[in-house]
């Protein structure tokens, strides 16, 4: 295997990871309204089952990013051109996310949490929704000129596809988050993500079993058809799992689910990195988008020395974090009065 496809599955694979861990980041967020619905301390203690992990689990899109640049800079040029508002509108939202996370308990006010709940629903919503129009796109097919611009108004971007795929990631992600909860909460928190990932299975699968049927009828490979199985197997160990209460099972089961749907759209994907719906022959693939042969090597020795101590890094601290958290161990609120308070006193 050369360095442009090496560099495609390793890309492929920080995506992957980037789904699976920031999936579940994603659903407790959309989950808030439900789950915490009239409860600041229900809330409370779902921002808490993430708090010490979500802003490493973003580590993975940074690096991937980081990585799409050094290693495909045609691609990485012409998709963010490309998707400008898009992706200008997901990163605007993942800011407000961080921004709302880390400021929601500063200040000691009712309105001031609702307005940070909100920042974080958003925050959530958004890049769900967004990720899977994006990928679905890129296996769809772009309208991508012989300068590498892509072409045309932003209506040739949502096909039926392209939302499909978007509702596909969402529902996903919702799912994750739910099964999620399950493993980390106790009590009445726990029962209520058990309740709707009782409620949530069925829509689930439909939704995204059609969206990797037609990815697969429609632009797969021979063996990714293995993904579409491995991804309806991960639905079907969840679903079992969380109905036996084993809720460490029922996570390996969604998150083998986001792994055969991210697998999915890499390998129908591969070898182009962004086909071109005008003329084939303007398409992106591993070999006219990538860096100089020099440049992936040197990555590589410098990804093989270095990867290895983030995931342990990132492995000790879901260890050290693994515990269940309940309402009863959520501390009293803090944080700063109302700056209107202050300045009356």
């Amino acid at each position: 295997m050369g360095m442009q496809q090496t560099w495609f599955v390793l890309i492929a694979i920080l995506f992957t990871g980037y789904f699976v861990l920031e999936g579940f980041d994603f659903g407790v967020g959309m989950l808030m309204p439900i789950i915490g619905h009239g409860s600041n301390l229900r809330k409370r203690v779902l921002l808490n089952t993430i708090g010490p992990v979500w802003d490493g689990n973003e580590v993975w899109l940074i690096t991937a990013g980081g990585t799409l640049f050094a290693a495909f800079p045609e691609w990485y040029a012409s998709m963010f051109s490309g998707f400008y508002l898009a992706l200008l509108l997901l990163l605007f939202s993942l800011i407000l996310r961080v921004c709302a996370i880390e400021y929601r308990g500063k200040i000691n006010d009712p309105k001031w949490r609702q307005w940070a709940d909100v920042g974080i629903y958003i925050g959530s919503y958004v890049p769900a929704l967004a990720w899977g129009w994006v990928f679905a796109n890129l296996v769809r097919g772009v309208p991508l000129g012989p300068d590498k611009y892509i072409t045309g108004s932003v209506s040739s971007l949502l096909s039926p596809y392209a939302l499909l795929g978007a509702l596909a990631t969402c529902s996903l992600f919702l799912f994750q988050g739910a099964v999620y909860l399950t493993l980390k909460t106790s009590g009445e928190v726990r029962d209520s993500a058990m309740r709707i990932v009782k409620i949530l299975i069925v829509p689930t699968a439909l939704i995204l079993g059609g969206f990797a049927l037609w990815t697969q009828i429609a632009y797969g490979k021979g063996w990714t058809w293995a993904m579409v199985a491995v991804a309806v197997l991960g639905l079907v160990v969840a679903f079992a799992a969380n109905a036996a209460g084993r809720d460490g099972w029922a996570f390996v089961g969604s998150s083998t689910t986001v792994v055969g749907a991210s697998v999915l759209l890499f390998g129908s994907l591969f070898p182009n990195v962004m086909p071109s719906t005008i003329n084939p022959d303007y398409s992106l693939t591993l070999y006219n988008a990538s860096s100089g042969h020099y440049t992936l090597v040197v990555m590589f020795v410098a990804v093989a020395i270095f990867f290895p101590f983030v995931l342990i890094y990132q492995g000790w601290a879901y260890w050290v974090f693994r515990g269940r958290i309940g309402e009863k161990m959520i501390p009293p609120n803090t944080g700063l009065p109302p700056m209107l308070t202050q300045l009356k006193g």
